[in-house]
């Protein structure tokens, strides 16, 4: 297993294009597969905090992310009222970042796109896999269109509801429900808005995040224990109910929700997944949400998904095999991924029990101080 020559990667989102950008960098040769034929993004805004900012430097697309989209060094934190109860400086990671940022999801997705083609990566659209079979030297992956394809290894990155952790994990447990769901939405900056800002409700969060020089990411959430289905015609009346109460700015907002362009407005539950270690079986390997999905809490779940792509690479660039690369690669993402998670969900279970918004913001700037360390 000491030559690593060939690649597959199956997925097109954040982590696959992070990983495919990264291994094309030490000469493997890889194809990326993705089941879309149009490959797009679906989403909202991102928030970048100064660790995943730190990623996209080493991807080497930081300069564009800037151009497309905001950053700023500081966020605010208001009672439901809207009342002030703290500023939070955000110091930058070193001195040629920025604190934290924000960009649209599909202005992300194109920019690493165009970077993952430039690569000399083979994207492959409309075309998944549906079955691999390991041999002594290689592994076959038999795609959906009848084609067959050998690779030294393959890498999943098909996200939450992973068809390959299916294949190479079965009776992996699936995705857990928080007990809280999210509406997102993308309107218009206000007057003098130039960074993050906070709304802590009895047991609802409303914040706001710059995504670009215009507009700014809504993201309100609440607790819904049923995990209740909302039709999509029905998601602007249902966040504007939502909204109902807030002070500051946010009923500026409000205002501007019903009429709002419908595809604006997304509604979705939050889930989680840790995939038990190891990540690995053989040549193939989980990244991204297909092995530690976590809730937006940390603003940090793309970031460990082009952070797995770079730490792969480093690691397979040793050039001692898959089996000390991979066991490597585990070393250095389990525990740092598993806090990820396990903090997010408990700022939201914190946010459902009426905690005081201080012990939020405590628990929140602890986890950043971990993400800050270096991967």
């Amino acid at each position: 297993m000491a030559r690593i020559d060939k690649a597959l990667i199956i997925g097109g989102g954040i982590a696959g294009m992070s990983c495919a950008i990264q291994l094309r960098k030490i000469g493997i040769a890889v194809d990326l597969v993705e089941v879309d034929p149009d490959w797009r993004a679906h989403g909202a805004g991102l928030t970048i905090t100064g660790p995943t900012l730190r990623a996209l430097q080493t991807i080497g697309v930081l300069d564009e992310v800037k151009a497309h989209g905001a950053t700023w060094s500081g966020a605010k934190v208001h009672d439901a009222q809207g009342k002030l109860l703290e500023e939070i400086p955000i110091p930058p990671l070193s001195v040629d970042l920025p604190a934290t940022g924000g960009i649209m999801r599909p202005e992300l997705h194109k920019i690493l796109s165009a970077r993952t083609l430039d690569a000399g990566v083979d994207v492959q659209l409309g075309r998944t896999v549906q079955a691999l079979e390991e041999g002594p030297d290689d592994i076959e992956a038999v795609f959906d269109d009848g084609g067959r394809g050998r690779y030294d290894l393959v890498i999943g990155a098909d996200g939450i509801f992973s068809a390959t952790r299916k294949l190479v994990f079965p009776g992996s447990p699936s995705p857990r429900f928080t007990g809280q769901v999210v509406y997102r939405l993308v309107a218009e900056r206000p007057a003098g808005f130039d960074r993050s800002h906070f709304f802590m409700g009895t047991d609802t969060k409303v914040g706001f995040n710059p995504v670009s020089a215009t507009h700014m990411y809504m993201f309100l959430l609440h607790p819904a224990p049923d995990n209740p289905h909302i039709p999509f015609d029905e998601q602007p009346e249902r966040l504007h109910e939502r909204m109902a109460g807030f002070g500051g700015f946010v009923p500026q907002i409000r205002d501007t929700v019903l009429g709002a362009n419908r595809d604006s407005v997304n509604y979705k539950p939050l889930e989680v997944h840790l995939q038990p270690a190891p990540w690995h079986r053989g040549r193939v390997l989980l990244i991204g949400d297909a092995a530690h999905a976590t809730t937006p809490h940390l603003a940090s779940g793309a970031g460990m998904a082009i952070e797995d792509g770079i730490v792969l690479a480093e690691e397979l660039a040793a050039g001692d095999g898959l089996r000390p690369a991979f066991e490597r690669y585990m070393a250095r993402r389990f525990d740092r991924c598993r806090q990820v998670i396990e903090n997010s969900v408990r700022l939201g279970q914190m946010e459902m029990a009426h905690a005081s918004p201080h012990e939020h913001s405590e628990l929140m700037a602890a986890s950043l101080r971990i993400l800050r360390a270096p991967i």
